[in-house]
């Protein structure tokens, strides 16, 4: 079956599409962060095809499943340091660098083009408050730890923080980004560590269920 064609999406449907989704969000946003929204989107398309950054293809879904779903939990960061582990394509990460100037990111996956994609978006969009990192998340030891380590990459809660704890600073939370949420994963967290938060997220234009999980050490 031949490959459906999404370049009769124009660049006018994708900011409106975007602008109504962080209207809806109530985000906070200057015409440049909407035009490096859109630029970080234009890579993604262009750069998929050969890298195979994320399995969704329609440029209007991505703004959906992918930008608007990271820029969801904008309003619930606390800190200014943060790792996005498993961050692939740099989800969630990018698009919170990109409307939290004030604050870093550390973006990290062991998939070498995966990393080489962020460097490029990096560069291109001028994104002074993030950093690429290539390693395996257990063999990665930063030189200060982190405020709260971030993903919606992790399975299971109690694989994030299992494998991420060496990154999280002593006040630090984990915040994890989860679709349906089952008492039983919540109550395997492991010994040391409880869920402190479950924030329900509205995704615009995105059906199912959506949560942030806050889990902090005790």
């Amino acid at each position: 079956m031949a490959s459906k064609n999404y370049s009769n999406v124009s660049q006018t449907q994708k900011r409106q599409l975007l602008t109504s989704g962080m209207d809806k969000l109530k985000l906070e946003y200057s015409d440049d962060q909407l035009d490096q929204l859109l630029a970080y989107l234009g890579m993604l398309e262009h750069w998929n095809k050969a890298y195979n950054l994320t399995a969704v293809r329609d440029p209007m879904e991505m703004i959906k499943l992918h930008l608007l779903d990271s820029l969801a939990i904008s309003s619930l960061l606390y800190g200014d340091r943060f790792i996005d582990v498993g961050t692939g394509a740099g989800l969630p990460g990018i698009p919170l660098a990109i409307l939290n100037p004030d604050k870093h990111f550390t973006l990290l996956d062991s998939n070498g083009k995966k990393t080489r994609f962020l460097f490029q978006v990096k560069i291109e969009l001028g994104l002074a408050n993030i950093k690429e990192v290539n390693e395996r998340v257990e063999k990665y030891s930063p030189a200060h730890k982190y405020q709260a380590v971030l993903s919606r990459a992790f399975s299971s809660l109690t694989d994030m923080v299992i494998n991420c704890q060496h990154l999280l600073a002593d006040n630090g939370w984990f915040l994890a980004m989860k679709g349906r949420l089952e008492q039983s994963e919540l109550s395997a967290i492991p010994k040391g560590y409880k869920v402190v938060g479950e924030h329900p997220i509205e995704v615009p234009e995105v059906d199912g269920q959506r949560h942030l999980i806050k889990i902090k050490r005790i």
